[in-house]
C-alpha cells in the first residue's frame, strides 16, 4: 500500500507527458498518419510509459481487494439484520395507519358535537337575551313610574348592550319602546339637572350627572358639569372680586386691600374642581375628560385671573410710577428732584413677587397634571400645555414681569445709594456699613428675580447689580483710599494716629472684603439658577452674565493691591534708617567681636523693633488677608535692602555664622506675625549665610546641582560666585576654578 501514491503519480505524469490521448479513436488516427521514424520512436517510447503506468495503477487496484472483499463480507452480515428492521417497520406503519384513521373518525365527531353544544348555548343565550329584554322593558317602566331613576338607567343600559350583541329583528317592538322609554328618561335627566345647576344643588346634580354615562351621553354630560364648575368658580371670584373692589374705594383701606389673597382663592378653587371630581370627570370620558375640564376652566382663569392682575396694576397705578421712575432717572441731575419712596416700592415688589409666584406654581401644578395621565389623546395634551403658555393671564404676567423688573432695578439702585451715602464705621467691625449694606441689597434683589422664574427679568436684575458694582460702588470704595499726604496724616509727630490708621485700613478692608463678597454673589446666584432654570440656554444666558462679577472681583483686588503699596510708601521710610545702620556693620569678625554680638545684637532686634512700632499696631485694624499682605509686601522691602547691604561687605567665617544668626531670627519673628510662610522671602538671604558659612570653596559643589537635594537655589552661578568672593579668606583663583 506504500507504493500506492507514487504509481498513481507516475500514472498521471505519463499521461500528462504524452502528446497523445492513448486509447481514443483520435490517437489511432494519428499513429496511422506517421511517416517520421523519429516520431514514430518518440511515440513507442510514450506508448511504453503508458503501459507501464497503467500496470502501476492495475496493482495499486489489485492490491486493495483484500480490503473490499473484508467490507463485502460485512455488508452480507447486515442483510440479515436489515430484513428484521424491514419487517418491524411495515408492522409499526400498519399501526400507525389505523391509529390515526381512528383519531380521524374521533376528532370529526367531537367537532360535531361541539358545533351542536355551541348551537345549544347560543339559543339558550338569545332565550334569555329575550328574558332579560322583557324584564328591562318592565324595570324600566316601573322605575320610571316610581322615580328611581338610577335602576331605570341600568336597565336601559343593560337592554341596549343585549341589543347590542343579539341582532333580532323580531324585537324591533321591545326597541322601540326601549328607545321612548330612554328619551323620557333623557328628558327628565336634563331638566332636573338644568333645575339642580339654576339652584346650585350639588348632590342633585351628581345623582343626575351619573345617569348621563349609561344613557350614552357622557359628552354631553361632561360639557354640563363642567359648565356648572366653572359658573361656580366664577360666581366665587366675581363675587371677591367685587368685595376687593369695594376695598379699594374705600379711603384708608389699603391694608385690606389683598389682591394675593383674591388670586390664591381663585386658583384654590380651580384645583379643588379638578382634584374632588376626578372620578366623575374619569366616569364620563376617562382621562381626556379630566384635560378637558382643565382647559376649560383655565379659561376662567384666564378671564378673572388676568382682571385681578389688571385691576392690581391699577390700583398700584404701576404704569404711572414706572413713567415716574423713567422721568426720574432722566432728570437725577435737576436739583431737588424725589423720586418715589424705595419703601414703598418694595411692598409693591414683594406684592409682585407674591402674584407672579402663585401663576407659576399654578401653572407648573396644571402642566405636570397633564402630563401624569397616560391615556390621552396624543392631540389633546400639547394644545392643554399651550393654551396655559399663551392665555390672557400669562401675557398679562409678563405685562407685571416688565413693571417688576423696572421697579426694582429702581429699588436696587437707589438702596444702593442709600447704603454709600449712609456710610459709616460699625463697632466691632471691620469694614463700614457700605460693603454689607450694598451687598446685602444685591443679593435680596437678585434672589428675588430669581423667584420670579423668568429668565429676561434675572438676567436685567442680574446687569444692573453687576452695573452698580462696577461703578457706583466701585468708586466709593476708591474714593476712601484716595488719601492725599498720607504718611503725614499716619504718623503725626512720630508716632502712628489711631483714627488716620483706622481709616486707612477700613478702606482696605472694604476693598478686600468687596472682593470676596462678589465671588459669593456669583457662586450663591449660579446655584439658586442651576435650581429655577433647568434649560442649558438659561443656564448660559446667567453664566455669561455673572462672568462679569469675576472680573468686578479682579478690579477690586488690583485696586487693593495699589492701597497696599501706597500704605506700605508710607512705614517702609521709617524702616530705612535702620536697614541703612547696617551698612556701617562689619561682618569680619573674631571669635571674641562674635560673642559680643550674641550678647547685644548690632542691628537686628532694633529692625524688629522698628516693624513693630511702624506695622503691628494695624493688625487689630485690618482683616487677616490684607494684614498678611501688608506683613508680605514690607518683608520683600527689608530682604531687598538686605541684599543689596550684604553684597557689598566682606566676611570672615565667623561673619558668615552671623548672618545666618540674624536671617533664622528675622525669619523666626516675621513668621509669628503673619499666617503665611515667609522662608521662601528669606531663602535668597539664608542661601548666602549658608555660602559664607563653608570651610573651604569647593564645599559649595556638596550642595550644588545633584548634591542640592530638596533645596531649590534662588542663587545664579554668577551670584554664587559673587558671594564666595565676599569672604576674605576665599582666594579668587579657587573661585574662578569651581565648575557651576
Amino acid at each position: 500500500m506504500a507504493a500506492t501514491p507514487r504509481s498513481e503519480a507516475e500514472a498521471d505524469t505519463a499521461a500528462n507527458s504524452s502528446s497523445v490521448q492513448f486509447g481514443t479513436a483520435e490517437a489511432l488516427e494519428h499513429v496511422r498518419k506517421l511517416t517520421d521514424v523519429g516520431a514514430m520512436t518518440r511515440l513507442l517510447h510514450e506508448c511504453i510509459a503508458y503501459q507501464r503506468a497503467l500496470d502501476l495503477e492495475l496493482e495499486t487496484l489489485l492490491s486493495q481487494r483484500s480490503d473490499l472483499d473484508r467490507q463485502l463480507s460485512n455488508l452480507h452480515k447486515s442483510v440479515e439484520v436489515l430484513e428484521i428492521v424491514k419487517v418491524d417497520s411495515s408492522y409499526m406503519l400498519s399501526n400507525v395507519s389505523s391509529t390515526s384513521a381512528l383519531a380521524d373518525q374521533v376528532s370529526a365527531k367531537v367537532r360535531h358535537l361541539d358545533l351542536a353544544q355551541s348551537r345549544v348555548q347560543d339559543t339558550l343565550l338569545r332565550i334569555d337575551a329575550i328574558v332579560d329584554r322583557s324584564n328591562c322593558l318592565d324595570g324600566v317602566h316601573k322605575s320610571l313610574l316610581s322615580e328611581d331613576f338610577e335602576s331605570a338607567a341600568s336597565y336601559i343600559q343593560t337592554f341596549l348592550q343585549i341589543d347590542s350583541k343579539f341582532k333580532d329583528s323580531s324585537a324591533s317592538d321591545q326597541r322601540d319602546q326601549l328607545l321612548s322609554y330612554k328619551k323620557q328618561l333623557e328628558g327628565i335627566a336634563k331638566k332636573k339637572l338644568s333645575a339642580a345647576v339654576d339652584q346650585r344643588d350639588h348632590p342633585t346634580i351628581l345623582r343626575f350627572i351619573k345617569l348621563y354615562t349609561p344613557l350614552g351621553l357622557e359628552e354631553e354630560g361632561l360639557q354640563v358639569y363642567v359648565s356648572y364648575l366653572r359658573k361656580v368658580i366664577s360666581t366665587r371670584t366675581r363675587m371677591e372680586f367685587e368685595q376687593l373692589v369695594e376695598l379699594m374705594e374705600q379711603p384708608n383701606n389699603q391694608s385690606q386691600v389683598n389682591f394675593v389673597t383674591c388670586l390664591t382663592n381663585l386658583f384654590k378653587d380651580i384645583v379643588l374642581a379638578i382634584e374632588e371630581n376626578n372620578e366623575i370627570l374619569r366616569s364620563l370620558c376617562g382621562e381626556d375628560g379630566i384635560v378637558y375640564a382643565i382647559c376649560e376652566l383655565q379659561e376662567e382663569c384666564d378671564s378673572r385671573g388676568s382682571n385681578i392682575l389688571k385691576k392690581f396694576m391699577e390700583y398700584r397705578k404701576l404704569a404711572k410710577l414706572t413713567s415716574e421712575i423713567n422721568s426720574y432717572k432722566s432728570n437725577l441731575l435737576s436739583v431737588g428732584v424725589e423720586g418715589p419712596d424705595p419703601r414703598e416700592i418694595e411692598l409693591y415688589l414683594e406684592e409682585i413677587l407674591s402674584l407672579t409666584q402663585l401663576g407659576e406654581d399654578y401653572t407648573e401644578y396644571m402642566v405636570s397634571k397633564i402630563r401624569s395621565l397616560t391615556s390621552v389623546d396624543p392631540e389633546l395634551s400639547p394644545q392643554a400645555t399651550k393654551a396655559f403658555r399663551s392665555g390672557n393671564f400669562s401675557k398679562v404676567s409678563q405685562d407685571i414681569t416688565g413693571y417688576y423688573v423696572i421697579l426694582e432695578g429702581f429699588f436696587m439702585v437707589e438702596n444702593v445709594r442709600k447704603a454709600i451715602q449712609i456710610d459709616e464705621h460699625v463697632f466691632d467691625s471691620l469694614t463700614t456699613s457700605m460693603v454689607d449694606d450694598v451687598f446685602y441689597v444685591l443679593q435680596s434683589c437678585c434672589r428675588r428675580a430669581i423667584s420670579t422664574s423668568n429668565i429676561n427679568s434675572v438676567i436685567a436684575v442680574l446687569s444692573g447689580a453687576v452695573s452698580l458694582l462696577g461703578g457706583e460702588f466701585n468708586e466709593a470704595l476708591q474714593q476712601h483710599m484716595r488719601e492725599p499726604n498720607l504718611g503725614a496724616k499716619l504718623f503725626l509727630g512720630g508716632v502712628g494716629v489711631q483714627k488716620t490708621g483706622t481709616e486707612i485700613a477700613t478702606a482696605l478692608n472694604n476693598m478686600d472684603v468687596s472682593s470676596e463678597y462678589a465671588l459669593k454673589l456669583r457662586h450663591e446666584i449660579e446655584e439658586q439658577c442651576q435650581e429655577a432654570f433647568p434649560a442649558p440656554a438659561d443656564r448660559e444666558r446667567v453664566k455669561s452674565c455673572l462672568s462679569e462679577l469675576n472680573e468686578i472681583s479682579s478690579s477690586f483686588k488690583k485696586a487693593l493691591g495699589v492701597g497696599m503699596e501706597q500704605l506700605v510708601g508710607t512705614v517702609t521710610p521709617r524702616i530705612r534708617p535702620v536697614l541703612d545702620s547696617v551698612a556701617t556693620i562689619s561682618y569680619e569678625l573674631s571669635e571674641a567681636e562674635y560673642a559680643e554680638n550674641e550678647v547685644n545684637d548690632p542691628w537686628v532686634q532694633r529692625l524688629l523693633h522698628g516693624v513693630e512700632s511702624n506695622v503691628a499696631w494695624l493688625q487689630p485694624l485690618m482683616t487677616a488677608n490684607n494684614y498678611d499682605t501688608f506683613v508680605h509686601l514690607v518683608i520683600d522691602f527689608i530682604v531687598k535692602r538686605l541684599e543689596v547691604i550684604m553684597m557689598q561687605k566682606r566676611f570672615s567665617q565667623l561673619g558668615g555664622l552671623q548672618l545666618d544668626r540674624d536671617a533664622r531670627t528675622l525669619v523666626s519673628h516675621f513668621s509669628s506675625m503673619t499666617q503665611r510662610t515667609v522662608r521662601d522671602k528669606f531663602s535668597r538671604l539664608t542661601q548666602m549665610a549658608t555660602i559664607l558659612n563653608l570651610e573651604k570653596v569647593s564645599e559649595i559643589l556638596d550642595f550644588w546641582g545633584e548634591n542640592s537635594g530638596p533645596m531649590t537655589w534662588r542663587l545664579t552661578p554668577a551670584e554664587v560666585r559673587r558671594v564666595l568672593g565676599l569672604r576674605v579668606d576665599f582666594k579668587p583663583e579657587a573661585i574662578a576654578a569651581l565648575k557651576l
